[in-house]
């Protein structure tokens, strides 16, 4: 009689993941037994009614002792819960443009396909060996590579081929890392890379380094982070939003478990400077990036170079409160981002007219509330107080100049005063009262947008005075 090797509490772990999953089979059997009678908002309902009972039945896993599950292969606990519901409310916010978004009969694959992609990001979360983090990297991945093309034009075309090929090329790096940090370990488990000894092969180096290049690659950090933008102009406006938080948060997931958790004290500092570097050039660059910028997307591609470099930042050190002000600042970067996104959706028809920066030419005057809205997202994306990316900004830089990391701190700064000038750009032209001519008012197809932008601004208002940041976070590997 063969025995089962795995309990109940290793799928319970993992069921979240299955839930989601299960619920794109539904959406696409809903559609297909239904396809006379159903819309755009059967899809969306279901997906979003999925997405939720997942994102309850992982919270009430909160607050238990860790369960490591499947022989080490998934860690569920504070930490993975914390990132599996970051990634979970950035899907359903993406999920809600789709209400005015894209052709009608394309709504219910595009669902079910930003479903499994978010299955693979939630498997990231809580990833504890290298095949478990390639399994749910390649899930997150296939996924998205099909819905950047699935815009009617050219360029969405351009931006899948581009993000297939680019993203390929990473994940061989990667993948040729884990062999070498399996060569030198003997196991695939990122416990063992903690093993004495470890840090004499060169194996180990090499492996490390590349396997956090393909990191840096997902992460869109300088100098890999050409394909960002272009990829994000070409894609879908929901799955632009979709990719802004969700590959960053599962990436960023792998990345600090394997800086906190899998490394031996005597090398981290050595290995992870390089990647820190590149952090702090990614504000720079980023923040530059977006200056010559006329296109919405594309500016939101570079802010975002930019912040997750000072989302890295808040780890360098390797302190507990670096890791929950990792999460605090891209928590908050999650709603000022999403936020921004459903404006440009409001803005827009399934040509994303919206999009363009010049359609944002005196939208005070055409409709005052989005432009307020608008302007206070950019306003905590440049960390103007009082918002959450101000105060988030602070707390990074007292991590960083508590943990002897006080060049990042210079760099922060230094790159928050460039981007200044990029985000008023758009606000000027947004309260400008000497517009060319009026233009046309786009009566937007996306009610529920409207919903979005109120509750991105509840959320940064409140993590603004309330800035709650969860204790029991630290990444583990066993």
């Amino acid at each position: 009689m063969i025995s089962n090797p795995y309990t109940s509490q290793d799928w319970i772990a993992v069921a979240p993941l299955f839930i989601v999953g299960g619920v794109a089979l539904v959406v696409l059997l809903a559609d297909l037994l239904a396809r006379k009678y159903a819309n755009r908002y059967v899809s969306m309902f279901i997906g979003i009614a999925g997405l939720i009972a997942a994102g309850v039945y992982a919270a009430y896993s909160y607050g238990q002792p860790p369960h490591n599950a499947f022989g080490g292969g998934f860690i569920l606990g504070g930490f993975s819960i914390v990132f599996e519901e970051i990634i979970i409310i950035a899907a359903i916010f993406s999920l809600v443009l789709y209400s005015g978004i894209g052709r009608e009969d394309r709504v219910a694959g595009s669902t079910a396909l930003m479903l499994w992609s978010t299955a693979g990001a939630m498997l990231m979360a809580g990833a504890a060996n290298l095949m478990t983090i390639f399994l749910g990297l390649e899930l997150l991945s296939l996924g998205l590579y099909c819905l950047c093309g699935l815009a009617d034009r050219p360029t969405a075309r351009e931006a899948a081929l581009k993000y297939l090929i680019l993203s390929s090329t990473a994940s061989g790096f990667l993948l040729f890392g884990m062999a070498m940090l399996f060569g030198a370990t003997g196991s695939v488990t990122l416990a063992s890379l903690v093993a004495p000894g470890v840090g004499a092969n060169p194996l180990y180096w090499m492996g490390g380094g590349l396997f956090l290049v393909g990191l840096a690659f997902k992460l869109s950090l300088f100098p890999f982070h050409v394909w960002s933008p272009d990829v994000y102009e070409g894609a879908p406006l929901p799955v632009t939003a979709y990719m802004s938080v969700v590959t960053k948060a599962a990436t960023l997931a792998v990345f600090a478990r394997f800086a906190y958790a899998a490394l031996p004290p005597a090398s981290t500092h050595a290995l992870l400077m390089p990647f820190y570097i590149i952090a702090g050039i990614s504000m720079i660059a980023g923040n530059l990036g977006m200056l010559a910028q006329t296109d919405m997307k594309r500016l939101l591609a570079y802010s975002g170079i930019a912040q997750i470099g000072y989302v890295v930042a808040a780890l360098a050190g390797g302190t507990q409160q670096g890791v929950r002000y990792a999460i605090y600042y891209l928590v908050a970067y999650k709603f000022m981002n999403l936020g921004a996104f459903a404006v440009v959706a409001l803005l827009s028809t399934d040509k994303e007219e919206g999009s363009r920066i010049s359609s944002f030419h005196g939208l005070a005057h055409r409709h005052p509330v989005l432009a307020a809205a608008m302007t206070f997202f950019l306003l905590a994306l440049a960390g103007f107080p009082p918002t959450a990316g101000f105060l988030g900004k602070i707390l990074i830089l007292s991590v960083n100049v508590s943990a002897g990391y006080a060049w990042l701190a210079g760099l922060l700064i230094a790159g928050t005063a460039i981007s200044v000038y990029a985000y008023f750009k758009v606000i000027r032209l947004m309260y400008d009262r000497h517009a060319p001519r009026a233009q046309e008012v786009v009566a937007s197809r996306a009610p529920l947008a409207y919903v979005s932008v109120a509750i991105c601004l509840v959320f940064i208002v409140v993590m603004t005075f309330y800035p709650y940041t969860p204790s029991n976070v630290l990444p583990m590997v066993k």
